[in-house]
């Protein structure tokens, strides 16, 4: 419904022509293969990978195409990651229509997008205000650690995250070492507390 509501604003744009959209991330990138767009728009949580991981692929097949990720998740863990992934821009769903149109706007003139509050938190980390990676411990992990942090909150094995992320279950289990090193947790029980938490936290 959201994805309808986004195409149905964005397509009624005089200077659009066509605005199209996909349900997964194999159909986007199916449709990509056929045709290349001005903008992508993307969301964080897709079903069957990561939008982060999604970025890096579609800039990994079509370099230099703009993307701006649209996403109910908070700007202040996600943003980041997703502008390190290549992304052109980050905005809040809760943001509204027309700072979303704002948003593509300013990407497809070649600017990148993020909010006010969020410009200011890189201006000062980027400037000695704020050393980075101090606001939460999770910020430590790499894209692939917390996409596996983030499936062992939503109660996934080692199996089902190995076969989901196309990955060996030995590489899962070592990357589950990694973070629970990062995070300083004692044993794969408080990962799970820890993963749990976290992923209800977002919700």
């Amino acid at each position: 419904m959201t994805r309808a509501g986004i195409v149905q604003l964005v397509g009624a744009q005089k200077e659009v022509i066509e605005c199209r959209e996909a349900g997964s991330p194999e159909e986007a990138l199916a449709e990509l293969n056929h045709q290349r767009p001005d903008l992508v728009l993307t969301d964080i949580s897709m079903p069957g990978r990561s939008g982060l991981e999604f970025i890096k692929d579609v800039l990994a097949l079509h370099r230099g195409l703009p993307i701006l990720v649209v996403s109910m998740h908070d700007e202040a863990i996600y943003a980041e990651r997703a502008l390190r992934a290549g992304a052109r821009g980050y905005i809040m769903k809760e943001a509204g229509g027309e700072k979303l149109l704002k948003a593509i706007r300013r990407v497809l003139d070649g600017q990148v997008y993020v909010s006010d509050q969020l410009a200011a938190t890189l201006l000062d980390s980027m400037t000695g205000g704020r050393p980075r990676g101090s606001t939460s411990p999770i910020e430590k992990l790499s894209d692939r650690e917390f996409e596996i942090f983030q499936l062992i909150g939503q109660g996934k094995s080692t199996r089902h995250i190995a076969v989901q992320l196309h990955i060996s279950q030995k590489t899962v289990d070592a990357h589950r070492s990694h973070i629970k090193e990062k995070l300083d947790l004692k044993d794969a029980t408080s990962l799970v507390r820890h993963a749990v938490r976290w992923v209800e936290t977002e919700r």
